[in-house]
């Protein structure tokens, strides 16, 4: 019989692999993490020391061969998702896969028919169905708070991403539409209840980090949905000052905003500066807004916990690789709109796409 904590494995050593490690430390009554993977000299040992992790492997397939480990996170590129979700599910281990789910809606449905044969889990790490502000908007909704919704907003945005291959459209498969509005979208389709989505119409620009990448740096996304209702989805690597994330839920009977850091800020006026304020923020100078228990704000402990449950067979998935699936293909549509100055509508499958920022590229 299985421990009662669930065993994990975390491949990646970089800032995402650093919050799950933090996060499951924060609720560690039903998981711990035992490993971590990363092929990067150092940094997985790093990682271990920081959170009292016992094992460390250069590659991650050596740590698939414990035995002790039942699920393992994925905090690697988004094109090596693929072939890791593979390797976990055949060696029968509960994969949590981080967005997007993948670089094509190919490996997305190969990811979800696999897992299903190798009977394990596919868990998307969509934190957004979990941040406690958004998900208290989700409930009031529920109870008819707001009447018949007919707009959901979402916006990300911030200065560009800490690891570099977010900034190689390689690896990542697309820019700030990829990166961030993977969020948005899921957001909207999961406050709405899930809805299929019928069209996607999308503005994309490169403002300001042409030097660096040649993916976009800001996106404006509509999405129609087939119960009528709209998603706004918002998102920029050209926005200074640290992290700005928000919601705006509109219905005939009310309406709600949710600041997730300003309504769990400080406002601070420091000449001298300070340590930390909040991510992405380059300077403490001058007026400044650090928050408090960061991680808990954003609902990472709370989704890993819910995952760690689901494996133990308490909990039901609330964010699963179909959810993933859903948003790969909304990507695809909103590279091709921004291509083709048009709404796209849904279903969507182009043939011969390797990554999703090709369909804006090519115009």
């Amino acid at each position: 019989m299985p421990s009662s904590k669930v065993k994990v494995g975390i491949i990646g050593s970089g800032f995402e692999a650093d919050i799950h490690a933090a996060s499951f430390r924060i609720m560690s009554e039903d998981a711990e993490v035992v490993a971590v993977a990363s092929p990067t000299p150092g940094h997985a040992a790093a990682l271990a020391a920081r959170y009292s992790i016992p094992r460390v492997f250069l590659d991650y397939r050596d740590m698939l061969r414990e035995p002790d480990i039942e699920m393992v996170t994925i905090t690697a590129p988004t094109a090596l998702h693929a072939a890791m979700t593979l390797d976990i599910a055949r060696a029968h281990k509960h994969v949590v896969c981080e967005k997007p789910l993948s670089m094509t809606i190919e490996e997305a449905d190969e990811m979800i028919g696999v897992c299903r044969r190798e009977g394990v889990l596919l868990l998307y790490a969509e934190e957004l169905f979990f941040t406690p502000k958004y998900v208290r908007a989700k409930e009031m909704a529920a109870q008819g708070a707001f009447g018949k919704v007919h707009l959901v907003k979402q916006s990300e945005k911030h200065s560009g991403p800490h690891s570099p291959w977010f900034w190689d459209m390689e690896q990542a498969g697309g820019g700030a539409l990829m990166d961030l509005g993977c969020h948005g979208i899921a957001f909207c389709y999961w406050f709405l209840d899930r809805p299929k989505i019928s069209s996607v119409y999308c503005q994309l620009d490169t403002l300001a980090h042409g030097a660096r990448t040649t993916g976009d740096d800001h996106a404006l996304t509509i999405l129609e949905f087939e119960n009528g209702a709209l998603g706004l989805v918002e998102n920029s690597w050209v926005k200074p000052g640290g992290m700005d994330d928000r919601v705006e839920v509109f219905g005939d009977a009310g309406l709600t905003y949710a600041n997730l850091h300003m309504g769990n800020a400080l406002p601070t006026y420091s000449e001298r500066g300070y340590g930390y304020a909040v991510e992405k923020a380059a300077s403490t100078a001058g007026w400044s807004y650090p928050v408090y228990d960061e991680h808990w704000n954003y609902g990472l402990p709370h989704e890993l916990r819910h995952f760690a449950r689901c494996v133990r067979g308490l909990e039901t998935p609330q964010a699963t690789g179909e959810d993933g699936r859903v948003v790969m293909e909304a990507l695809y549509a909103g590279y091709a709109s921004a291509a083709q100055g048009r709404k796209i509508a849904l279903p969507f499958r182009p043939s011969g796409v390797k990554k999703p920022i090709d369909l804006w590229r090519r115009a």
